[in-house]
């Protein structure tokens, strides 16, 4: 297809107000079945969706839901957003239940977040908020102990110079249109910071091979996940056996694994999996998803790999997610893509 656009949108997040966190995620201590987990995702999806709404007493009591399924022991970063939630709502002791229970359990180890965290204000001045920051930031120096402290600070600069300018991309956008000379010439200077970036985390690689987040924090491995997934094919191609170990080592999520594999998919021609990748025609100003695989069990996967429904996914790009439709467009879409 003819000015085609490739877009690919790997969203980090690190506040309360975003879905992710730096943070451990085990979904709970017993093993959960297929369903489950998907029933899980789906609450824990609403009940997001339900605090970027505002409506934060429904957010809590849809998380409370999820944790219903998982045996009251949700994800780190479900628990740390159901606790905002019920802050919000000026519900205090389920707040701080939440809060202690992730903490006391060593699993909460963000400090610099927490303390910043205008939606746990409420909090503050109740005498159990001191014992939460106490437990927090001994969770911080336990979980760090064993930090490699210069290559941390490596890693963070790569993080800082990978994320700081794909930031600037919508202001771009909105000051100069998506085919101004200015987009393109950022996107040359993007090129540039990744190119200097794969170079540094190949030269870790070579070196020490993927460090655990014990060496090196989740924001580290993230980080080297990133500078992979921005390169070319054959680097992806030849990292990837190595980040699917990463997973299995709890290192990387699932999830992110997913979007690598939808990447490499439609780069080899082939359909994606999870329905990660999206692409804009230029012609129509218009956004789409890159062919997939069995469009109608999609959820179920991204469900699987602890992903967000796809219509919540792709709704950013003003794209409702209609299966029938889909696969009735889809010969079209494939037909022009060969072009």
């Amino acid at each position: 297809m003819k000015k085609i656009i490739f877009l690919l949108v790997l969203a980090l997040v690190l506040s309360c107000k975003q879905q992710k966190k730096e943070v451990k995620t085990e979904i709970s201590t017993k093993e959960l079945t297929v369903e489950e987990k998907a029933q899980y995702t789906a609450l824990k999806n609403e009940a997001w969706k339900l605090y970027e709404s505002k409506d934060y007493l429904q957010s809590a009591k849809k998380y409370s839901e999820a944790f219903g399924i998982s045996g009251y022991h949700g994800n780190t970063s479900d628990m740390y957003n159901a606790a905002c939630s019920w802050a919000l709502t000026k519900e205090i002791d389920s707040a701080f239940v939440h809060l202690l229970r992730i903490a006391e359990k060593g699993e909460y180890t963000n400090y610099n977040h927490i303390t910043t965290d205008s939606d746990l204000s409420i909090l503050h001045s109740d005498k159990r908020w001191n014992q939460v920051l106490a437990l927090v930031k001994a969770n911080k120096e336990k979980a760090e102990i064993n930090f490699d402290k210069p290559l941390v600070a490596l890693l963070d600069t790569i993080y800082q110079d990978d994320q700081g300018p794909r930031r600037l991309i919508n202001e771009v956008i909105k000051k100069y249109g998506r085919d101004s000379d200015e987009l393109k010439q950022h996107w040359e200077k993007i090129a540039t910071k990744d190119s200097i970036n794969l170079i540094k985390v190949e030269k870790i690689l070579k070196e020490r091979g993927w460090p655990s987040k014990d060496i090196i924090g989740n924001r580290g491995n993230t980080t080297m996940f990133m500078v992979i997934q921005h390169s070319d094919l054959e680097i992806q191609e030849k990292y990837l056996p190595i980040i699917r170990e990463a997973v299995k080592k709890e290192n990387i999520r699932p999830g992110s694994l997913a979007l690598l594999e939808d990447r490499i998919a439609i780069r080899k021609g082939n359909k994606q999996i999870y329905g990660s990748q999206i692409g804009r025609d230029a012609e129509t100003d218009t956004f789409y998803i890159y062919p997939l695989q069995d469009p109608d069990n999609v959820d179920k996967r991204r469900a699987e790999v602890g992903l967000r429904s796809l219509q919540d996914y792709v709704s950013r790009w003003d794209i409702t997610w209609d299966p029938e439709k889909y696969k009735q467009q889809l010969p079209l879409l494939e037909k022009k893509l060969k072009k």
